[in-house]
């Protein structure tokens, strides 16, 4: 099977696994094989595909034109090869606690919380493999839709406002800001590929940089930068698996991807340094990176707190990518696999709480590290990953991004990572010292018995926990993956010798009919 024909082929699987779950909705069983399957035939493929990528190949297709020079096309680059891989992997393991946590709390309609899933990653995958913004966008507007029945999936008021919120302010910020977005940049480039260097230099002025800059960073509403945060927090109320996957990796994931994409490949990187337009994303991220960890820290309920901590975490990715420097870009490419890791091994484990002990405020939790000591051990794990501290991965996002504010001159975004790093451990560490250094009041004779969640729960945490120790000890191949979106992004450094470099390729599609005279 070429290259090409895995892409499609990625993208299809989730696609057919939808189609394929509803028809065994009176067999549980056969239902969840089929989404594991699907999940593992998913994965499957995508590791195929970077085999094949490490290889030297670079897959793009020809496209499918939806109006003259408007085209639907994928093409295979360093960043989406990594968001793939973190999407893929963490489904299996997704699907596996989803199994356990729907079962364990007997939750309603099932077979299309299944459903929407297989969409989403489907989505996902076509975010992923975009060729320019037009496919982009597309696939972008299907996760905000495939993802809006998970959100409401418990059916009360609650759920519906959540949902309100959640369409509201996805949808309204792609239709009113990203998508003139798109059109603008059509008609000042002349094409929408993604394309190393970027698109605009040359013919966008520094004011018009700067403003379609805006447009993106603000319509890309999943990067959830303040104020356009609010649907994040809000849409907690879905059950803790549409938490753990889709707002911890697929759905906020994709926001900051795109962000990246966008600064990289129709930007560029050197573009963005020379006209100075992204300084004051720089100020907006920063604020938001501060703010919610702040917002963090006074809520009770561990989910809500677990919310406002993932918003400080994307403002990472923004803050790294609008420093324009190699650094920043590569910590921008790092923190979208660690925090992805280290984020859904606290919602698993919140989840795992929840579905042992039924308790969601973090007040409650007095002791809960005696009764569940397997689970607040792998929260521990992912907080400290989350906090930056070595042995594990999220250490790697801070020490890029510290040499990012040097290498920018940015001294202030040091001060600003410290200060993020302290309110890391004020809003998360404290959650472990409650539950390990306290006893239960229900505690009889000193003895607590152990109640974990079940396996099926259990496992996944207990390996996503795991994998934040790996990434320490194992981000050399994905350094050499992100050394070429480096390169991509015309930031004035080589790709490391051991990245193959990007053959030649047609055009994914996006070239437009149109030749535009400079913009001022």
């Amino acid at each position: 099977m070429t290259p090409e024909e895995l892409v499609l082929l990625a993208l299809a699987i989730p696609f057919l696994g939808a189609l394929a779950i509803p028809l065994a909705h009176r067999a549980p069983n056969v239902r969840e094989t089929i989404t594991l399957v699907t999940a593992g035939a998913l994965f499957t493929t995508v590791l195929l595909l970077l085999r094949a990528f490490l290889d030297g190949a670079r897959p793009a297709t020809a496209g499918v034109e939806v109006v003259p020079g408007l085209a639907i096309a994928f093409a295979v680059e360093p960043l989406g090869m990594v968001f793939a891989c973190v999407a893929s992997t963490l489904w299996i393991l997704n699907s596996i606690y989803s199994i356990g946590y729907m079962r364990g709390n007997d939750e309603p309609r099932q077979t299309s919380f299944y459903v929407c899933f297989a969409v989403a990653l489907a989505a996902t995958m076509g975010i992923a493999f975009a060729g320019n913004l037009f496919t982009l966008f597309l696939f972008y507007e299907m996760l905000t839709l495939s993802t809006y029945p998970l959100v409401v999936h418990k059916g009360d008021e609650k759920a519906k406002k959540a949902g309100r919120v959640y369409l509201l302010l996805l949808v309204g910020t792609s239709m009113l800001l990203m998508l003139p977005g798109i059109v603008w940049t059509a008609w000042v480039a002349g094409t929408l590929d993604f394309t190393p260097g970027g698109i605009l230099a040359g013919k966008a002025s520094p004011l018009l940089t700067g403003i379609l800059l805006a447009l993106f960073a603000f319509g890309i509403g999943k990067a959830a930068l303040m104020p356009i945060h609010y649907w994040l927090p809000t849409a907690m109320v879905a059950p803790t698996p549409v938490s753990a996957l889709l707002h911890a990796v697929a759905v906020v994931k994709a926001g900051v991807f795109s962000v990246t994409k966008v600064v990289v490949y129709i930007f560029g990187v050197d573009f963005l340094a020379e006209t100075g337009s992204s300084q004051w994303l720089i100020f907006v991220a920063a604020f938001t990176l501060v703010m919610a960890s702040v917002v963090a820290m006074s809520k009770d309920n561990l989910k809500a707190r677990l919310a406002y901590s993932t918003v400080s975490q994307l403002a990472y990715v923004v803050l790294a990518a609008a420093l324009v420097v190699p650094a920043g870009i590569m910590a921008a490419g790092t923190q979208i696999a660690m925090h992805a890791v280290g984020k859904i091994t606290l919602f698993f484990c919140a989840g795992a709480i929840y579905t042992a002990a039924h308790k969601t405020e973090i007040s409650d939790m007095v002791g809960i590290g005696r009764k569940m000591p397997v689970t607040m051990f792998a929260f521990l794990i992912g907080s400290l990953s989350i906090i930056g501290l070595p042995p594990l991965g999220g250490a790697w996002t801070k020490w890029y991004l510290m040499l990012a504010a040097i290498d920018s001159e940015h001294l202030f975004v040091a001060v600003v990572l410290l200060v993020s790093s302290l309110l890391n451990v004020a809003y998360l560490l404290p959650i472990v010292a409650r539950g390990y250094f306290l006893r239960p009041s229900d505690a009889k004779g000193g003895k607590v018995a152990i109640e974990e969640a079940p396996l099926a729960c259990l496992i996944p945490l207990c390996v996503t926990a795991a994998l934040c120790v790996v990434l320490f000890f194992a981000v050399a191949p994905l350094e050499s993956i992100l050394g070429e979106l480096v390169a991509a992004g015309g930031a004035g450094i080589e790709a490391p010798a051991e990245v193959p470099q990007a053959a030649p390729q047609a055009s994914a599609g996006g070239e437009l009919p149109v030749e535009v005279e400079e913009a001022e």
